[in-house]
């Protein structure tokens, strides 16, 4: 069982705000990626695929964070330090669709975001996240 996120903060991994996951390289040096952040309500969702640099990092070591900071306000994010749980191809490409959709409007990631042939070469994944530590907000209001 997971930390859970707090109701205050939820909905920066419901709605379009880009977060940044830190992933661990093979030699250990962190490495960051811009992703579209979701949330079912245990996991905090990321939708990648097994050959990107994130996807290698995860299958290698299950350790991350994400961060989240609120466009609207820079003093108000999320930061959630977690396990990698799943990696499954199941339902992958439908929530990468509606993320597409939430993110930019259009209607299919493939074809509206990369080209229909990348789905080929790729093996799209949503990664599930246990989030065993949460932090908001570090200004105290």
């Amino acid at each position: 069982m997971g930390e859970p996120i707090p109701e205050s903060h939820g909905d920066l991994l419901v709605e379009p705000v880009h977060g940044v996951l830190t992933t661990v390289m093979p030699d250990g040096q962190p490495q960051n990626s811009i992703v579209w952040v979701d949330y079912d309500g245990q996991h905090v969702l990321v939708n990648t695929t097994l050959e990107r640099q994130k996807g290698r990092n995860m299958r290698a070591n299950p350790r991350v964070t994400l961060l989240v900071i609120d466009p609207r306000d820079g003093s108000r994010w999320i930061e959630v330090r977690g396990t990698v749980v799943e990696m499954t191809a199941e339902g992958a490409e439908a929530h990468a669709d509606r993320l597409t959709r939430l993110y930019t409007g259009k209607r299919h990631f493939y074809g509206d975001i990369y080209p229909v042939e990348q789905r080929e070469r790729e093996t799209r994944v949503i990664v599930k996240i246990l989030p065993l530590k949460v932090a908001v907000d570090a200004i105290f209001r």
